[in-house]
C-alpha cells in the first residue's frame, strides 16, 4: 500500500475566510440564533466548543460574506494564536479568527482539524514578533505548508483521533455528572433541609423514615391520604437519624435543630500561596498554580508557569497534593478547583489559597461542594475589593457563613462524597493521559512518521 504524502498549501484545502465584527454599537446585532465565535471560546484540545455570544439576522447581514457552513478556525492573533476548532454549523467569526471551509470532495474535515491543531507551535511562531501582537494574516496563513495523506489514509487517521476525542469526552460528561450528583446532594441535606423534613412527618406519624418533603414543604399525596415515601437524595434510615425533626431561629434563617452558625474557619484551614519573583520563572521544571489556573473544578496545569528546583529549596509547605482545593484571590475571585496527579510536584503562587480539611480527600466532602456552590462565589465577589481588578482576603472567605451540621451528619455526608471525589480525579487524570497521547500519536500519524497499527499498539499498552 502507498503512503505518499502530498506537499500542499493551506489555501489549496479550500477556501480560507477571515471573520469580522459587526458593529458593537448597535445592540440589535447581538443575541439572535447565529454562533459568533472568538478566541476566547476556543479550548486547546477541545475540537468543538459553544460560542459565548451570537448575532441576529440583522448583524449578520452586515457579515453575511463571513458566514462559514462547515470549516476549521483558526484564531490568528494575539497570544491565543494557533488555537484550532471544528465549525459543523453555520458561524460567524471575529477578525481574529481564519476558517478553511475544506474541499470535502478531497480533505476530509476532522483530519484537516486534527492537521491543524497539530500545528499551533508553528502558527503562532510564523507570527510572534519580540515588539508587537502576534499575527499571522489571511495571506500569510494561507501559505502554511502541510503534508497530507490520500483520502482514506485521512479519513482512518481521523477516525483514530475521534475515537480518543470521544473517549476524552466521555469522561469529562461523567464528571459533569458526578459533580452535579454532588451538588445535589448538597442541596438536599444543607439548603432544602429534606431530612429534616422528612423527620418532621415521621414525627408527626406521617411518612416513613427517610421520606422526602414535596416541593414547599407541603405534604404530597400519591393518593389519598397517602404520603410520598421518596427517600432524599444518597439517604438511608440510618443516616436520616442523624437529623433532627424540628427548626430553629438563627443568624441564617431557619437551621435544623441543635445545628450552630459558623464560619467556613470552623470546618478548615487556609494556606496563601508563595510570593515567587519574575527572575523565578524558567522555561520548564516545576509547575507553579497561580490564579489563572484556578479553573472550575479541576486546576489546569497547560498554561502554568515553571521553577527550577533550586527555587522550591526550602518551600515543602508551598507543595501541592492530589486533592488539594484551592481559590482564586484575584480576578475572578471565588472560583475553586482541585488539584488532580501531577508530576513533577507543584506549588502555589501568591493570590491562591488551599482549603484543606484534618484527613484530605477523606473529609473534604461537605467543605467541597460548600465552596463549588454559586453562593460562595456570590460572597467571594461582593467581599472583593479593588478598582483595576477583584481582590478578596483570606480572611474575608474564611468568614463565609455556613450551617454547622452534627458530627454524625458531616460524617455521614462526606463518606458519600469521597467516593464522587475520588472519581472525578481519577477521570480527568485518564482524560489527561489520554490527551497526551492523542497530541504524541496525531502529529506523527498525520506526518507519515508513524503507521495506523502502531499507534493502535501504542494505544492499547497505555494505562
Amino acid at each position: 500500500m502507498s503512503f505518499e504524502w502530498e506537499r500542499l498549501q493551506l489555501r489549496e484545502l479550500g477556501r480560507i475566510v477571515t471573520g469580522k465584527t459587526p458593529s458593537t454599537a448597535r445592540i440589535d446585532f447581538f443575541g439572535g440564533n447565529i454562533p459568533f465565535l472568538t478566541p476566547t471560546d476556543m479550548v486547546d484540545g477541545q475540537k468543538t466548543v459553544r460560542a459565548s455570544r451570537s448575532l441576529t439576522d440583522a448583524g449578520l447581514a452586515t457579515v453575511k460574506n463571513c458566514l462559514v457552513s462547515r470549516g476549521v478556525s483558526v484564531s490568528c492573533i494575539g497570544w491565543q494564536m494557533g488555537k484550532s476548532v471544528l465549525v459543523l454549523e453555520p458561524t460567524v467569526t471575529n477578525q481574529q479568527i481564519n476558517t478553511v471551509v475544506v474541499d470535502e470532495s478531497r480533505f476530509n474535515l476532522s483530519f484537516v482539524y486534527y492537521l491543524l491543531a497539530s500545528m499551533r507551535d508553528q502558527i503562532f511562531e510564523l507570527g510572534a514578533t519580540p515588539t508587537r501582537t502576534p499575527i499571522v494574516n489571511k495571506s500569510t496563513f494561507g501559505q502554511i505548508t502541510v503534508f497530507v495523506p490520500g483520502l482514506d489514509e485521512q479519513k482512518k487517521i481521523a477516525a483514530f483521533g475521534k475515537a480518543l476525542d470521544d473517549r476524552i469526552t466521555l469522561l469529562r460528561e461523567t464528571n459533569a455528572t458526578l459533580e452535579a450528583i454532588a451538588q445535589a446532594l448538597f442541596k438536599s441535606w444543607f439548603v432544602d433541609f429534606d431530612p429534616v423534613h422528612a423527620n418532621q412527618l415521621l414525627s408527626k406519624g406521617e411518612g416513613q423514615p427517610g421520606s422526602a418533603p414535596p416541593p414547599g414543604g407541603r405534604r404530597a399525596v400519591n393518593g389519598p391520604n397517602e404520603p410520598t415515601t421518596a427517600p432524599p437524595a444518597g439517604l438511608d434510615e440510618t443516616t436520616a437519624a442523624f437529623f433532627p425533626d424540628s427548626f430553629e431561629e438563627s443568624a441564617l434563617g431557619l437551621v435544623p435543630k441543635g445545628w450552630r452558625v459558623g464560619m467556613l474557619s470552623d470546618l478548615a484551614d487556609f494556606q496563601n500561596g508563595y510570593a515567587f519573583k519574575s527572575k523565578d520563572w524558567v522555561e520548564s521544571g516545576h509547575p507553579v498554580v497561580k490564579i489563572g489556573d484556578v479553573k472550575p473544578g479541576i486546576i489546569d496545569f497547560k498554561g502554568c508557569s515553571y521553577v527550577n528546583a533550586a527555587t522550591t529549596s526550602g518551600l515543602d509547605r508551598f507543595k501541592l497534593n492530589r486533592g488539594d482545593l484551592l481559590v482564586g484571590m484575584t480576578g475572578y475571585v471565588g472560583e475553586t478547583g482541585m488539584v488532580p496527579d501531577v508530576a513533577p510536584v507543584a506549588y502555589l503562587n501568591q493570590r491562591v489559597g488551599r482549603i484543606s480539611t484534618k484527613s484530605g480527600l477523606l473529609d473534604l466532602g461537605y467543605v467541597y461542594c460548600l465552596v463549588r456552590n454559586e453562593a460562595f462565589k456570590a460572597y467571594a465577589e461582593t467581599q472583593s475589593h479593588g478598582s483595576a481588578q477583584a481582590n478578596v482576603s483570606a480572611a474575608a472567605l474564611l468568614a463565609y457563613p455556613s450551617a454547622i451540621p452534627s458530627t454524625e451528619v458531616l460524617f455521614q455526608f462526606n463518606e458519600v462524597i469521597h467516593p464522587l471525589l475520588e472519581a472525578i480525579l481519577a477521570n480527568h487524570e485518564k482524560a489527561q493521559t489520554l490527551a497526551t497521547l492523542r497530541d504524541t500519536l496525531l502529529p506523527r500519524l498525520i506526518s507519515g512518521q508513524l503507521r495506523l497499527p502502531e499507534a493502535e499498539a501504542m494505544l492499547e499498552e497505555s494505562p
